[in-house]
């Protein structure tokens, strides 16, 4: 194992009786990526993370997380992680201000909490009580307790879920700026535009399991899979797969003598390979 990685695991397990809710997985997440963990429900997202955050016991496997085994985590480690779970929700009655006041006074070195506040984009809520707030602004807040104590390491579980399209944007745009500060990100999430769009590479994991890692562009051979084009011909909708969608396209332009009607060129999506890989494992 090595310093290059902020997180890295051998062999990784975890049992239940005779279930392996996570059974051998490698994985390595370099110092200032961003990693999304994908996978279906039961997959073993969640109790990977948690053992990765130290709150849960591996029964086998070798884990280093900024360079330390997370089961002999001590309090100048857990001061170098932040953690934002899927919601607080034990401080309504206070205001923002006074929630990122009080977990400031946890760490030794915090943050400045009206920066944080600002920097979550919550200042103009900072003397609202948290009851008040709506969704997406209760989500900024769980960040801001996330990253008070100015983590190199942030684990995000399922950040979105329940936002709207434009909260969900403005949640991204936030997560671009830790990542840009260096901040190191692992993130659970059952979108996959999300994934997309934020992470540097995608991990996915099925029945315990590593099935493949790789940049969202590239995960399953989406990059290389031959493209499909789609256009409307004299006797209605057709569609072709080919493996040179250019010299195609050039082919009808010429035929049709201009415009193709309809005319669409398509690779398979990040969904679509995401499915066909997790397909076998839910079948079984």
């Amino acid at each position: 194992m090595t310093d290059g990685y902020a997180i890295e695991t051998h062999g990784l397990r975890k049992t239940y009786g005779s279930h392996h809710a996570v059974n051998g997985l490698d994985l390595a997440v370099a110092r200032g990526e961003v990693f999304a963990l994908l996978g279906p429900n039961g997959a073993g997202k969640t109790t990977t993370v948690e053992m990765l955050e130290g709150y849960r016991k591996r029964d086998g496997g070798e884990v280093r997380v900024l360079g330390e085994d997370p089961q002999r985590r001590t309090l100048a480690w857990r001061a170098r992680i932040g953690i934002v779970l899927q919601s607080t929700g034990e401080f309504e009655e206070l205001s923002v201000e006074e929630v990122v006041r009080h977990f400031a006074a946890y760490y030794s070195d915090p943050d400045e909490p009206a920066r944080v506040i600002e920097r979550v984009g919550l200042q103009d809520k900072r003397k609202a009580r948290a009851k008040v707030l709506s969704g997406g602004q209760r989500r900024r807040l769980d960040v801001a307790l996330g990253i008070i104590g100015r983590p190199e390491l942030l684990f995000l579980d399922e950040p979105t879920t329940g936002f709207d399209p434009q909260a969900r944007r403005e949640f991204w745009e936030l997560i671009r700026d830790l990542a840009a500060g260096g901040t190191t990100i692992l993130l659970t999430t059952h979108y996959l535009d999300e994934a997309e769009t934020l992470a540097d590479r995608v991990g996915v994991i099925a029945g315990g399991r590593l099935i493949e890692v790789a940049t969202p562009a590239s995960l399953g051979g989406r990059g290389s899979a031959a493209a499909k084009v789609r256009w409307t011909g004299p006797h209605g909708p057709e569609v072709r797969d080919t493996d040179t969608p250019a010299t195609f396209v050039a082919k009808l332009v010429d035929e049709f003598g201009g415009e193709v009607p309809d005319l669409v060129v398509s690779r398979p999506s990040l969904e679509d390979v995401y499915l066909s890989m997790i397909k076998p494992t839910e079948d079984q």
